[in-house]
């Protein structure tokens, strides 16, 4: 069974309930601090984290003393817009006595549906957590509408492991695990310790979308272990309202673990691998050499740009003889390739006008 102790990189999924109190609408700060001393726990072992937290609209709500069940969409966005700021600073000033900085990052469904804006995130998201930075992550609620809506943050949480190439994914609920029918209409229903594979049997157990306890219900809970388990994540489900609720997960809590049967790093390049290339990249003797021993590929080892992609289209890397090495995602289009082709990585703002990244395939979206 996976565990947090061995876990390289965290996403831990963090729901408004949890964060703020139903009754008062005010954040639960005694329970924030406590999940930052699990937080800087994990950080001091060498683990990357990264929160994907809810709450930004149940804070605004309380400062704008909006009622309600269902807001109309425009007050909904005007609360995120209100509680985005409060969410981040309660973070900031939570996380800050353990010496660990934060960031803001706001996202929607098409940052990750667009390969271009995919990349970014991850490009993002990679140089933040080698600062040492832990990234704050929510859908950017003030801006998107129903047709760009994740719709919850656990299938967020999902994508951004995903993303960031995370091993262990937590989804912090209001059920400390995955259970055979719901437990509060059905006494005989039993708690899942560890799940290895998604039956159709399994799935059934989770009911509609709007079932189960927490908002969603269990059955968005088992579209994020789905998505997280199939590149290699392991998931887990555990209570979430104890203080400490990740060092209660790693000293044995309640908990439904959802097994990944490869790792983030394996997974990944199969995805890559499986996809239709949209271009060629044929690279030189020296470049070929650079990416069998795990090097990225700079402008300077391409010997010819053939096709016609846009940056984040996979596309075939060959050597000079016509050998098919493998492919990758570009981080430039077939028209920014071919004029930077053969250049230093130091002039590619001058070729191109503007700043551009150094690799033109990153070896961490490569598929060899």
């Amino acid at each position: 069974m996976a565990t947090l102790s061995s876990a390289r990189r965290v996403v831990v999924k963090i729901g408004s309930a949890l964060l703020v109190d139903r009754e008062t609408g005010d954040l639960r700060g005694d329970w924030l601090h406590s999940l930052a001393a699990d937080v800087a726990m994990l950080k001091s072992r060498g683990t990357d984290v990264i929160l994907v937290s809810s709450g930004s609209i149940a804070l605004g709500r309380g400062v704008l003393a909006l009622h309600g069940t269902d807001l109309p969409l425009e007050q909904s966005q005007a609360a995120a817009a209100v509680g985005q700021i409060r969410l981040a600073r309660a973070y900031e000033e939570a996380l800050t006595p353990h010496g660990i900085t934060t960031a803001q990052v706001l996202v929607t469904l098409e940052d990750s549906a667009n390969r271009r804006r995919y990349l970014n995130s991850r490009a993002t998201l990679e140089t933040l957590l080698g600062f040492g930075v832990v990234p704050i992550v929510n859908e950017n609620d003030t801006i998107a509408t129903d047709e760009i809506r994740y719709g919850d943050n656990d299938r967020l949480a999902a994508q951004v492991a995903v993303t960031v190439g995370a091993d262990r994914l937590v989804l912090l609920s209001d059920v400390d695990g995955f259970y055979s029918a719901n437990p509060n209409d059905d006494p005989t229903a039993r708690r899942y310790d560890v799940i290895e594979e998604i039956t159709a049997e399994i799935e059934a157990m989770a009911g509609d979308a709007g079932s189960g306890l927490s908002k969603g219900g269990m059955k968005t809970k088992l579209m994020a272990a789905q998505t997280a388990t199939a590149a290699g994540c392991a998931m887990a489900i555990t209570e979430g309202s104890r203080w400490n609720p990740l060092r209660g997960l790693e000293d044995g809590a309640p908990a439904t673990w959802f097994t990944a049967q490869l790792d983030p790093h394996a997974a990944r390049k199969r995805w890559i691998a499986a996809m239709k290339p949209r271009g060629q990249i044929t690279v030189d003797a020296g470049a070929a050499r650079a990416l069998d021993n795990g090097k990225s590929l700079l402008p300077a080892g391409v010997a010819r740009v053939e096709g016609e992609f846009g940056r984040g289209d996979p596309v075939s890397i060959l050597d000079e003889r016509g050998h098919k090495l493998g492919q990758g995602l570009s981080r430039y289009t077939a028209l920014e390739a071919e004029k930077i082709r053969g250049h230093h990585s130091t002039e590619i703002e001058e070729v191109l006008g503007y700043p551009g990244r150094a690799a033109l395939i990153h070896r961490d979206d490569m598929a060899l």
